[in-house]
């Protein structure tokens, strides 16, 4: 393992020069860094890999998931005929078939024609109660900052002089036919140091937005205000705002609305108004809230001592809403974690309260009804080493009050879509689901077993991981390996059918031909691909996760590198087969297994990633991620990332794996400057076989289309397998 070199806040950096995303200079580098790259990697494999994946993407027998809203079901898609995508929707009968009669309403690929911009859908928000308009969300180059406009669900165009937000990371929602609730960006003082909204406004239709009253607004060290309503359901119409400080750490509040309505049931225009309304929910900026009709839900990072109940760290806890208006808040507790079970996501249908839990990385759902105490039944079905997502039709819809949707995935197992019912009576018990949708098999798996491990990690914590490989796998380490993690913003990583890692990996079979790090390969062995569930992420709750924040993040790179150890021990590969791959912060994950695990990795494949830990809170919106990782700029925190911050850890008498760095000139959320930068430095030092790819679109995912997606990642599988294999 490589230590850490001591670092001064003002250390000289040489490459800020291409910190200038747009910067003349700066492309012209990142266009002979792009043409060698694929010089060296586009052969006909790559073609091969890159057509399988699109293909799979462009699949017309993919499952079309839908939202129902109204007597519609409503659903996004891509294909080769359509890459930017359609937006569609149809009705339920029509839907069961195998063929669905679809009603085209937005064609994103004629309206970039039209408009000469390359538009990358971002999503829609349908106005209930009548479902007549939505607001329409439409990215110019695949970033997080979009244009938001309305659009007639009848004329099936936008609204002339309809609301219109110009492009910016905002926030928004339906306040009633002419009143939307808007974050965005409205001069420098309306956003955040991380680049979000800090105001929240009260938009009234022909309004400009400069004129609209500020109705909430927060600090502007904080991360970002956000907003929310819930309109036109079957109760009370209500607005919701919350101030997040930052990423785990938050105070929501909300209004009913009908209380802030005059007698003509109009919306005040004027800020003092919504200012004196907003009720606040009065708990530990670390519990995280959750308010419903009739219930506020309470999940606690920490244990919370809230007075008539003591929630663990993780549990679940609710109190009426009633109650909590008027200023009290005595929760119940509803859910209990334990040293194996976590809670991951709750949904409400109209009488239900369904958990989504995952035990030791495995799904279970169970049903809570409210009108019985909170009694609690497990919904079964859920098979092993699989995931199953639970979503209401239409709770608002009498008829579809307590039905549900059930998605089952797993990594070998094509998606299920199946549709069941909850029933309406207390105590009733739930249908068994009847599948409506299923997807083919994307890739052949034939042959293929997945099994659940676990490695000790440094300080003797149990990290489990999955494999997925060839039944009777031959434990000799002759097998080209991919690990794969993220470990942080609990976030989980859990088992699902990716065509992608199918196509791009399981399916490889080494041909003979070529020579790893020190030795051959034998031929006709396929690729492994492992999950890690290391700390950091939400695999175990929230203390999973903050055991591995801040100073103690190295823990998750000590859980990634004991993973990494264990496929050694066990004989699955050895480090001269074993790559690792990362995006985001899984970015940062695998440039510290570059930096501090080199002798672990054959090679290493990092996207979109944080690398340079000194400078990432003035880069793109890195300043909302100092509670995750600390504050460069305050040396206590400094003296402790800099031990994680790849850029700082190179040293040229290393002898570093293979590398290559994708990025993406219009990802504004980590930015492509760090890939930028770290490829160069390692270049400069004379480090052999670094690699570098930026696409010019795509955003965070660099990836704005199918093709796209399918073209970036087949290039991280060439490099991957290029450099293991020698093929």
């Amino acid at each position: 393992m490589t230590e850490a070199h001591d670092q001064t806040p003002d250390l000289d950096d040489d490459f800020l020069w291409l910190e200038d995303i747009h910067g003349d200079d700066t492309l012209d580098w990142v266009r002979e860094e792009n043409e060698a790259t694929l010089a060296r990697f586009r052969d006909d494999l790559f073609d091969r890999m890159s057509a399988e994946i699109l293909t799979a993407l462009d699949s017309d027998d993919r499952i079309p998931m839908v939202t129902k809203r109204g007597g519609h079901l409503y659903n996004f898609w891509r294909d080769k005929d359509h890459p930017k995508g359609l937006w569609r929707r149809t009705t339920w009968d029509s839907y069961t078939t195998d063929d669905p009669d679809w009603e085209i309403l937005l064609d994103v690929d004629e309206l970039a024609r039209a408009e000469d911009t390359p538009w990358v859908w971002s999503g829609a928000s349908v106005k209930r109660p009548d479902h007549t308009r939505a607001l329409i969300s439409l990215s110019p180059d695949g970033g997080d900052a979009h244009r938001v406009r309305e659009f007639d669900l009848e004329t099936k165009q936008f609204v002339d002089d309809g609301f219109d937000l110009p492009t910016a990371k905002s926030r928004f929602a339906w306040l009633d036919a002419d009143t939307i609730l808007v974050a965005t960006d409205t001069g420098s003082d309306s956003l955040t140091t991380s680049s979000y909204p800090r105001q929240a406004r009260a938009l009234t239709r022909g309004q400009s937005i400069d004129e609209a009253p500020i109705v909430a607004e927060v600090p502007r060290d904080h991360v970002a205000i956000y907003v929310g309503s819930d309109v036109g359901g079957r109760n009370v119409d209500r607005a919701v705002t919350v101030d997040a400080i930052d990423f785990f750490n938050s105070r929501a509040s909300f209004i009913d609305l009908d209380d802030l309505r005059g007698p003509d049931h109009a919306l005040p225009r004027t800020a003092s108004s919504w200012e004196d309304a907003w009720i606040p929910v009065d708990v530990p900026t670390d519990v995280s809230v959750g308010i419903d009709d009739d219930f506020v839900l309470f999940r606690p990072q920490s244990d919370w001592d809230a007075g008539t109940v003591v929630v663990p760290a993780g549990g679940l806890a609710a109190a009426p809403t009633a109650e909590v208006k008027a200023g009290t808040i005595r929760p119940r507790l509803i859910f209990t974690p334990d040293a194996h079970t976590a809670l991951a996501s709750w949904s409400w249908t109209r009488d239900r309260l369904v958990l989504e839990l995952l035990r030791d990385v495995q799904s279970e759902l169970v049903v809570l009804d409210p009108s019985d105490d909170f009694a609690s039944a497990p919904l079964p079905g859920v098979e092993a080493n699989h995931m199953v997502s639970f979503a209401p039709v239409d709770p608002d819809d009498d008829a579809t009050a307590n039905d549900y949707w059930l998605v089952s995935t797993g990594f070998l197992t094509p998606s299920t879509l199946s549709y069941g019912s909850l029933g309406d009576a207390a105590g009733a018990q739930a249908s068994a689901p009847e599948v409506i949708k299923s997807s083919p098999a994307l890739f052949d798996s034939d042959g293929l077993t997945v099994e659940q491990h676990f490695a000790t990690s440094a300080d003797g914590t149990q990290v489990p991981y999955f494999q997925i490989a060839e039944s009777g796998l031959v434990l000799d380490g002759n097998n080209p390996t991919l690990l794969d993690g993220y470990g942080g913003f609990e976030v989980s990583r859990t088992p699902v059918y990716s065509p992608i890692v199918g196509l791009g990996w399981l399916s490889r079979e080494t041909q003979g031909r070529g020579a790893g790090r020190g030795h051959d390969i034998p031929a006709g062995r396929r690729g492994v691909y492992v999950l890690a569930n290391i700390r950091g992420g939400g695999e175990y709750g929230p203390q999973w996760h903050t055991s591995a924040m801040r100073e103690n993040r190295m823990r998750a790179y000590e859980d990634y590198s004991a993973v990494a150890r264990d496929l050694i021990d066990r004989g699955v590969t050895r480090t001269e087969d074993l790559g690792c791959a990362g995006g985001s912060n899984g970015g940062l994950l695998v440039g510290n297994m570059l930096t501090q695990y080199p002798e672990l990795f054959g090679a290493v494949s990092c996207g979109v990633p944080l690398l340079d830990m000194r400078r990432y809170t003035k880069l793109s919106a890195g300043y909302s991620w100092k509670a995750e990782y600390g504050d460069p700029d305050d040396p206590a925190d400094w003296a402790f990332i800099q031990h994680f911050s790849p850029y700082h850890l190179l040293d040229r008498s290393v002898d570093y794996p293979p590398v290559l760095f994708w990025t993406a000139t219009s990802d504004d959320r980590v930015g492509p400057v760090q890939a930028r930068k770290m490829a160069a430095r390692m270049q400069a030092m004379g480090i052999p076989d670094v690699w570098f790819f930026e696409d010019t679109e795509g955003g965070h995912a660099a990836a704005s289309d199918n093709k796209q997606a399918a073209f970036v990642r087949a290039l991280s599988y060439r490099f991957l397998w290029n450099a293991l294999t020698g093929e």
